[in-house]
């Protein structure tokens, strides 16, 4: 069914797409809620060797245990023993928890250590944490006079979602007033900038509800909502808007003559089209990243199809059932007027400014466009230069925020008890049993290591076989940070060195190196080994549908070429402001969540950009593109085309900016970049690439643009009657 008909429909039966379209949001949402949401397991993140050594060591039940340590450190009282024996026997009596460890008390003898194991596997711990923490708390009330206090990889990972969650709230907080405010401003009426929100809020709760399904065939990471409500109210604002600006432009040029209904068919026909075409672009390259094999990228790739998906429909659906609404609201009111002798109210005119201000935006463009088009290329390579120095990295508790009580505690802990800082695994699966030679191998392995002034030597080198007798894992303590060269430079030594000269002689053994390092460096290889796979099919799928769509082999490549350009230049100022520093100086950023590119952001950022730019590619070119096929000369028609759909483009990335720009003010690293990247490359994309270089070079090109069909035998005209026999010809949009 085509866009028109479905917004025929729409327009011919208002109230019920309206209620339809309620009753499909709440369905959605309800079964969502109902069902659940499915989060990724252990086994979802095995990637690499690491994920080789946890399924080794899971399938023999010697998978690791989540740990929970607590601290008891002097104040007002100097004796700990106590307080450790309340510890001990209060964890002991819990069901959550397996085992408890004997306190250790720290080098300087300041502090005791207590390790708790809990039951399950290390990712569900979080959900069954909160009775330790309660346990540790009545012990800290039971003696005020020392300090009790609890941290591990549970109470960190309830500490980091529960800061996603207040983190969402706020982008909440920020994006909503900001849309409203320069929805208001476009089209000075409340009615008409709340529909563009409301659509953009029902689409993203509708996407939510869905995500929860789709999260039992495809499991959330966690980040589902986070992308949905980023990417819901950019497109979902975005898509409302170009449709709104259509729907107006066209009642202005009817000029009355034409009903609500009518105006709303021409609106789709032209707008609604490059609506459908966005989206698809968006889907389209968004799908590229399932094509990682990740779990986290399948979790954004997931919340992103989703949320565009339902936008798209809304604006093809209930939007022009709502705008024939308020037409008709608009001719009553019109009518009341008349009757009662009151001239007809006029709207504010708008955009005789903006036009000028545009065309003299242009005119560099327009006089010079082979210079226009070398200086405006130049400055955007060299903002993206500094991407060449990118440094990815796994962004992992040593750059979450601290802010989360359990992070300053852990940071307290592995400042006493530096062993526990970096933890690896060496996992070793002997098929023929022979577990005596496996084990004289590994404590061979853990003498050289303790040798070795990259591990920590007074750690035991515990090494822990499964009831079979054929998996046994080694534990090597590094007391360096996770993310520092030293724990990298130990994996390696391991992996490289220790490994094959020792387990690596025995026949017939497998043996693999797990651990938090372990699997952040594995995380990294995959996702670089994978980029070069997502990038070139994105590359490819770009061009296809811009040729497609414009049915030109030269926009195919001059889109791919901006994106391209824009997305470098968007990457170079991330590494300026994330990794070189700069956020930190005029922000006030902590240290850590700037001093290296998350490795996932880059990828993830290639693939939404490039769907995002093509918004603006579609819409601007579409209206170039439709004033070409009227007989304007190429020129022209690229100054009219932006010109004309500079104001509706311009709102747009201002909306779309506002909402990612609020994401830097986040907590979690990775979303501060994400946020900075996207705003940053919307600005450059609508007032560098769409103002300057788009229409330097399709000047430049002149017929060239619609090679290798003349557009005279591309483009197609739709005639639509009007009162009193007239007839309105509106080319079609692709």
């Amino acid at each position: 069914m085509s866009v028109v008909r479905v917004a025929a429909w729409s327009a011919a039966h208002p109230w019920r797409a309206i209620i339809g379209w309620l009753v499909f949001v709440v369905l959605c949402l309800g079964a969502g809620i109902a069902a659940g949401t499915r989060n990724a397991g252990t086994e979802d993140y095995w990637i690499g060797e690491a994920g080789r050594a946890e399924e080794i060591a899971t399938s023999a039940g010697l998978e690791r245990r989540p740990v929970e340590y607590v601290l008891i450190r002097p104040g007002r009282e100097t004796s700990t023993q106590a307080a450790a024996r309340d510890v001990t026997a209060r964890m002991k009596r819990l069901p959550e928890v397996e085992n408890v460890g004997p306190p250790a008390r720290s080098a300087d003898g300041t502090t005791l250590l207590i390790a708790v194991t809990m039951k399950g596997p290390e990712l569900d711990a979080r959900q069954h944490v909160d009775p330790l923490l309660a346990q540790t708390a009545e012990v800290q009330r039971d003696h005020p006079g020392l300090v009790v206090e609890q941290t591990g990889s549970a109470s960190i990972s309830k500490g980091v979602n529960q800061q996603r969650g207040e983190d969402l709230a706020l982008s909440e907080a920020i994006s909503f007033p900001v849309t409203l405010v320069t929805l208001l401003v476009v089209f000075g009426s409340v009615l008409m900038a709340a529909v563009p929100l409301l659509l953009a809020l029902s689409s993203i709760a509708a996407a939510m509800g869905l995500s929860m399904l789709v999260s039992h065939l495809l499991p959330d990471a966690g980040v589902g909502n986070n992308v949905i409500l980023l990417i819901g109210m950019a497109v979902g604002v975005d898509y409302t808007l170009f449709y709104l600006k259509r729907e107006r432009e066209e009642r202005a040029r009817a000029g009355g003559r034409l009903s609500p209904r009518a105006v709303v068919e021409l609106a789709a026909a032209t707008s609604g089209r490059a609506v459908v075409v966005s989206g698809l672009a968006v889907l389209v390259s968004t799908a590229t990243l399932y094509l990682a094999a990740d779990v986290v990228f399948s979790s954004l790739a997931t919340g992103t199809v989703l949320v565009v998906l339902v936008a798209m429909a809304s604006s093809v659906t209930v939007l022009p059932a709502l705008l024939v609404r308020i037409g008709q609201r608009a001719e009553r009111r019109a009518e009341r007027r008349a009757l009662r002798g009151l001239p007809p109210r006029r709207g504010r005119e708008r955009g005789a400014g903006g036009e000028r201000l545009w065309r003299t935006l242009l005119r560099p463009a327009e006089r010079h466009p082979v210079l226009t088009l070398v200086v405006a290329v130049l400055v955007m390579i060299v903002l993206a230069l500094p991407a060449l120095g990118m440094e990815l990295r796994v962004l992992n508790r040593d750059s979450h925020s601290r802010e989360i009580p359990a992070l300053r505690i852990h940071d307290r802990m592995t400042t006493a008890f530096p062993e526990l800082r970096t933890l690896h695994q060496v996992v070793v699966r002997d098929g023929q049993g022979r577990t005596e030679e496996v084990g004289q191998a590994l404590r061979e392995l853990g003498r050289r290591a303790h040798a070795d002034p990259l591990f920590a030597r007074n750690a035991p080198a515990d090494i822990r076989v499964s009831a079979d007798g054929r998996v046994s894992v080694l534990e090597l303590a590094v007391p360096y940070r996770l993310s520092s060269p030293e724990a990298e430079r130990s994996l390696d030594r391991i992996r490289d060195d220790y490994l094959p000269a020792t387990v690596g002689a025995i026949e017939g053994v497998e043996a693999a190196v797990t651990g938090d390092a372990a699997r952040n460096m594995d995380d990294l290889d995959h996702v670089n080994g994978k980029l070069p796979l997502v990038a070139g099919l994105l590359l490819l799928v770009t061009l296809v549908m811009t040729m497609i769509v414009f049915r030109s082999v030269t926009l195919g490549l001059l889109g791919v070429l901006l994106n391209s350009l824009s997305a470098a230049a968007s990457f170079g100022l991330v590494v300026v402001f994330f990794q070189y520093g700069l956020a930190t100086t005029l922000f006030g950023f902590d240290p850590s969540a700037t001093s290296a590119i998350g490795s996932r952001v880059p990828l993830f950022l290639l693939v939404i950009l490039f769907g995002l730019s093509m918004d603006y590619q579609v819409f601007v070119v579409s209206r170039i593109r439709e004033r070409a096929a009227a007989g304007v000369p190429t020129r022209q028609a690229v100054l009219d085309g932006i010109t004309g759909s500079a104001g509706v483009v311009t709102s747009a990335a201002i909306v779309m900016v506002t909402v990612f720009a609020g994401f830097v003010f986040l907590h979690l690293a990775e979303m501060k970049q994400i946020g900075f990247s996207l705003a940053v490359a919307v600005l450059l994309d609508a007032f560098v690439i769409r103002t300057t270089i788009l229409p330097a070079a399709m000047i430049a090109l002149g017929r060239w643009n619609w090679w290798p069909a003349p557009l005279s035998r591309q483009v197609h005209g739709v005639r639509h009657a009007a009162p009193g026999g007239h007839a309105l010809t509106t080319v079609r949009e692709p």
